[in-house]
């Protein structure tokens, strides 16, 4: 053998030795008395606090969904749109229509007879007991017996639809508005997931129309139920109005104190007589909840404003005189609230006899009606003061106008009643034939401000006599079917 390699060898023999006494040199260290020690102290120190696993509030099933393709996610039920009551104004009607995952070929036939429901305090009311539920999920139904009713008049081939007021939701805030837009926004996608909750568990063909602004949507005006025939193309004449029916809480129900002798409790009067006055309006009989999901007797109710009270003339009135002109030259004070009929009085019977018109709302400012008047009197015209002069003190200025300009002053005082008054205000400013000067529609604070002034004109103020008139529709027959309806 080489030498070269025999050293090698014998250094590699020794490596390797080394390495060996090494690991048992090591081995008889870890089981040394010391060691052992290190050990059990090092097992008594507390070991570090496991960091615990963030709670997370998205679902599985959210995460699931968010992965799904689109074309496997469960279909939306309710499809919503957005409608306006003419084109020169922003949508105001809410309109969710739900289809079933299953649609039999009978879903989709025409159906002349319409089940018509008001969604609060009808079909539906606060889970948590409070009036008004801010939560999409704070709901129950009205009663347990309203999903089996209304299914009972589907299959007897009714139509069902829901026609609700939501004047607390705005669809489209002002721009100029200062309150925060997002509140609303919130609101109408709350109303939404809750009218698809009850959609979905009711679970038929049903479509479900909500208005938010004081327009010919509202109830108990009838723009609703158009839109409902519109999307059902069903024309009005053709609905079977007879075996039709209308439900809803607003029945204008008196209050019922409590009885002692039978035990029954005190009742609170309705908050309004809309629903009865909307199934007036169409032409379908009205039933309350307790009437028709309960069995209950009806309750006796009452209207602020009768139309009854007000029918239509056989007579045309259109050529009667209320008032001659008795001096070439004089002034006449009007006296009556906002709605009484002043201005339609005006053109239709004093305008004839060539009474020139002074009105402040024209005008802008009682300084210019004054101003106006001068001029027209100056120019040997009558005049007539068209505004609402509710009280002796504003009266005896165009008393001691007329005295000035050496004119007679006479009084026309319009007997109408505050209701009436509305009511001739809304058709007023909802019907543009009936309103040649596009006037819109009065805030209640004007009706209750004049009022709360109004005092009853005396001759002894200084007129040379007070004309009064009383309310009577002066119109034709076409302006009267506008008219005689209830619009508030």
């Amino acid at each position: 053998m080489p030498p070269n390699f025999l050293h090698i060898f014998h250094s590699r023999s020794k490596l390797i030795t080394l390495i060996h006494i090494q690991r048992i040199s090591y081995r008889m260290a870890s089981s040394s008395p010391n060691t052992s020690k290190r050990k059990a102290l090092e097992k008594s120190i507390s070991p570090p606090p496991l960091k615990r696993k963030a709670q997370s509030t998205i679902s599985k099933g959210a995460v699931a969904s968010f992965f799904t393709p689109t074309s496997q996610k469960p279909k939306e039920r309710t499809i919503w749109t957005e409608r306006a009551p003419d084109d020169d104004t922003p949508p105001t009607l809410l309109v969710g229509r739900y289809e079933p995952e299953k649609m039999e070929e009978s879903d989709r036939r025409k159906r002349r007879k319409i089940a018509a429901f008001d969604l609060d305090s009808t079909l539906i009311t606060t889970a948590s007991g409070k009036r008004f539920g801010d939560d999409p999920g704070d709901w129950k139904w009205w009663d347990s017996s309203v999903p089996s009713r209304l299914r009972e008049l589907y299959a007897k081939d009714y139509r069902i639809i829901i026609l609700s007021n939501q004047g607390g939701l705005t669809i489209h805030p002002d721009p100029k508005s200062k309150g925060p837009k997002t509140v609303n926004k919130n609101k109408v996608n709350n109303f939404k997931q809750k009218c698809g909750a009850i959609l979905a568990q009711l679970n038929l063909p049903t479509t479900i129309y909500a208005a938010t602004g004081r327009d010919i949507f509202r109830k108990p005006r009838t723009g609703m139920w158009m839109e409902v025939c519109q999307d059902y193309d069903i024309p009005e004449d053709e609905i079977d109005l007879a075996d039709s029916i209308f439900v809803g809480d607003a029945g204008g129900r008196t209050a019922q104190l409590k009885n002692t002798q039978t035990g029954a409790a005190a009742v609170a009067k309705d908050f309004s007589c809309s629903d009865r006055n909307f199934s007036h309006n169409v032409g379908i009989p009205y039933k309350t909840p307790e009437e028709f999901f309960l069995g209950e007797p009806p309750r006796e109710f009452a209207r602020d404003f009768d139309l009854t009270s007000y029918p239509l003339s056989e007579s045309n009135d259109n050529g009667e005189i209320l008032l001659e002109k008795t001096h070439k030259q004089d002034i006449i004070l009007f006296c009556g609230p906002p709605g009484a009929g002043k201005s339609t009085f005006y053109w239709r019977h004093l305008k004839p006899l060539n009474y020139e018109r002074v009105n402040q709302d024209t005008l802008k400012s009682r300084a210019k009606c004054f101003k106006t008047a001068a001029e027209l009197l100056g120019e040997g015209n009558s005049i007539v003061i068209d505004n609402t002069n509710p009280d002796a003190d504003g009266r005896k200025e165009w008393v001691d106008f007329a005295k000035k300009h050496n004119v007679p002053i006479r009084c026309i005082w319009f007997k109408v009643p505050k209701a009436l008054c509305e009511h001739n205000d809304i058709v007023r400013a909802l019907n543009k034939p009936m309103n040649p000067e596009a006037r819109a529609a009065l805030p209640g604070l004007a009706f209750n401000g004049y009022f709360s002034r109004f005092k009853e004109p005396k001759v002894k103020e200084g007129f040379e006599d007070i004309v009064e008139v009383e309310f009577k529709f002066r119109g034709t027959k076409e302006e009267y079917a506008i008219w005689g309806r209830y619009w508030s």
